[in-house]
C-alpha cells in the first residue's frame, strides 16, 4: 500500500510504464527533483515505444523527394528517446545495483 504522499505516475503514461514508475518510487528513496527526472525518463521510454510501433508498421525508410529513400522521421525520435532514457536513468543512479528489497523482483516484469 502506497502512502498518500507517494508520487503517482502521470496518467498519460502507458500502463506498463506507470507500473515501472510505481516500482521505482517504491524501491528507491527519491527527492522531488528525482521524481521529475523519473517522469521524464518514463516519458522518454513511452516515446521510444511509440516510435518503435510506428516503424514496425511503416518501415524504417520513406520515399524521398526525388525518388530515393530516406530514414523515417521516427528513426530519429526512437534514437533520441533511447539516449534521453539512458541518460536520465544514469542521472538517477538507477543503473547501479538495485536496492536489496528489490532483488527478488524480476526486472522483466516492468518492461
Amino acid at each position: 500500500m502506497l502512502a498518500e504522499n507517494t508520487p503517482q505516475p502521470p496518467a498519460h503514461l502507458r500502463p506498463e510504464t506507470r507500473e515501472w514508475f510505481r516500482s521505482v518510487v517504491a524501491d528507491w528513496a527519491l527527492q522531488s527533483h528525482h521524481v521529475n527526472l523519473l517522469t521524464l525518463a518514463a516519458e522518454s521510454w513511452d516515446r521510444c515505444q511509440q516510435a518503435r510501433e510506428i516503424l514496425a508498421k511503416e518501415g524504417i525508410t520513406i520515399a524521398g523527394r526525388e525518388g530515393g529513400v530516406r530514414p523515417h522521421p521516427a528513426v530519429a525520435i526512437e534514437r533520441d528517446a533511447k539516449i534521453s532514457f539512458a541518460r536520465l536513468i544514469a542521472q538517477l543512479n538507477l543503473d547501479v545495483e538495485e536496492p536489496v528489497a528489490a532483488k527478488d523482483r524480476d526486472w522483466r516484469e516492468w518492461v
